[in-house]
């Protein structure tokens, strides 16, 4: 078998590939390059999904981010437990075709109790008391101490947030190194996400990316550097391409003025109670899950649907299997926007009864996908001395909210989700050999094993 790094750059295009990115464009000049039909939603958990497995939605049932569970009537975002994504994953093929490969995946998604060798993922600790401390887990689960002391502490809130940076895809980078030195193994599977977030905050056509092109060019330069350095192959791919968008639209709240949605007053503020309401949306970029409870209105709830301005196309069964993402984790019907539209989840009417947690970066309490949470409201006076004065009460055991989170959605200037008709918004394979068969999501799961096995 021959060693093999994956580095899953996260909005990366082939558009972006060129004087901003020298080290990417020097290896992709020297590989071969495929635009890839992303998967379908074009989102993280699908898409990696996808490249674990090789199948669709419809088989391994991720069919996004989060869904609605219809057994339990809550709404899961961001779930972690690997057992979720049916399917046998890549690193068991390989190790059935060689009982010495091993695989470790570093902060790639559904990460927790997986069969990998060597694991971490973002995993915060919440005592009892309320309060919260950000953390990893690891497999082993003696590596969690080690790698803390010989890295420091992952800069957990430059992963997600208001502070969303460069530090979290340099500390993964040198975790990938570290495994690399302790471990390593045959296959080393590396999330580096910095794009993901000001693609999303300013979107891509804003002079500003530049500045992230270079930083993210910059890790991945020394990788490819690192990994060649010690005979390893080095694949790069990305999950989907992020597109411009001006339109945020708000499926719930048209759903609520048709009298659909049941709302719970909880000390004042509004919370969607999905199991108690008539329809609902999940949402999740560019894409919505639609749950209808009451099927008696189901014709009418698509009709709506349709009419709403910026809803490019609404699937029902054959068009969810058409894309594969026939699942019973699925909506009733899946919404998709157009190309410069985004699906929020808000669903109150007045900001003066959002929920606590709307103001808040709480990616698991929210019925959809929230890149709101990228921002510091730009109302709020001194928020420096706000989040000062929080983190000090935290300090000293003091319960609260750092309720900093705009309410805003147009803020938000790229989204994704959709199949862009663009193929230079496209993500991409890049590979020394056999990228070019590479022409959906899934194949990239074949394309890997047979760089890994020698095929």
């Amino acid at each position: 078998m021959r060693r093999t790094a994956v580095l899953n750059i996260v909005g990366l295009t082939a558009s972006l590939i060129d004087d901003r990115t020298p080290n990417t464009k020097a290896y992709v000049d020297r590989c071969s390059i495929s635009k890839v039909k992303p998967a379908f939603p074009a989102v993280t958990c699908t898409a990696q999904s996808n490249f674990v497995t090789g199948k669709t939605p419809a088989s391994h049932g991720a069919v996004a981010n989060g869904w609605y569970n219809r057994e339990y009537s809550e709404v899961n975002f961001w779930k972690q437990s690997n057992p979720i994504v049916k399917g046998l994953k890549i690193w068991d093929e390989l190790k059935g075709i060689d009982p010495n490969f091993t695989c470790a995946k570093m902060f790639w998604w559904y990460n927790m109790y997986s069969t990998v060798d060597y694991s971490i993922t973002p995993r915060p600790m919440y005592p009892a008391d309320g309060r919260k401390f950000f953390d990893v887990y690891t497999h082993p689960m003696g590596m969690r101490t080690e790698i803390k002391q010989d890295l420091g502490a992952f800069p957990f809130h430059t992963f997600w947030g208001p502070r969303a940076g460069i530090e979290s895809s340099r500390w993964i980078a040198e975790s990938a190194k570290w495994v690399e030195r302790k471990h390593e193994p045959t296959l080393n599977l590396v999330y580096l996400p910095h794009l993901d977030y000001n693609l999303q905050r300013l979107g891509p056509s804003n002079p500003a990316i530049r500045d992230d092109l270079k930083l993210i060019d910059e890790v991945a330069g020394d990788l490819i550097t690192f990994f060649e350095e010690r005979s390893i192959q080095v694949v790069l791919l990305s999950e989907y391409g992020i597109s411009d968008v001006d339109r945020p639209i708000h499926l719930n709240r048209v759903f609520r003025e048709k009298g659909w949605i049941t709302i719970k007053d909880e000390l004042g503020l509004e919370q969607l109670d999905c199991g108690a309401s008539q329809a609902f949306a999940v949402a999740d970029h560019q894409v919505a899950h639609v749950y209808v409870n009451d099927k008696a209105i189901q014709d009418e709830v698509r009709a709506v649907l349709e009419s709403i301005e910026g809803v490019d196309s609404v699937l029902d069964e054959d068009g969810k299997r058409e894309a594969g993402n026939d699942h019973e984790r699925a909506g009733d019907f899946v919404a998709v926007s157009d190309s410069r539209s985004w699906f929020t989840y808000y669903y109150w009417l007045d900001d003066a009864v959002a929920p606590d947690f709307a103001r808040c970066v709480d990616i698991h309490r929210k019925i959809g996908y929230d890149p709101v949470e990228l921002f510091i409201d730009p109302k709020l006076k001194m928020p420096k001395l706000k989040i000062a004065a929080f983190l000090f009460k935290k300090k000293l055991g003091i319960r609260g909210l750092l309720n900093v989170i705009p309410l805003d959605a147009w803020l938000v200037k790229g989204s994704h989700g959709r199949i862009p008709e663009d193929m230079s918004e496209w993500p991409v394979f890049v590979s020394p050999v056999g990228a070019e068969s590479v022409k959906e999501s899934t194949d990239i799961y074949g394309a890997i094993r047979d760089a890994v096995a020698g095929q």
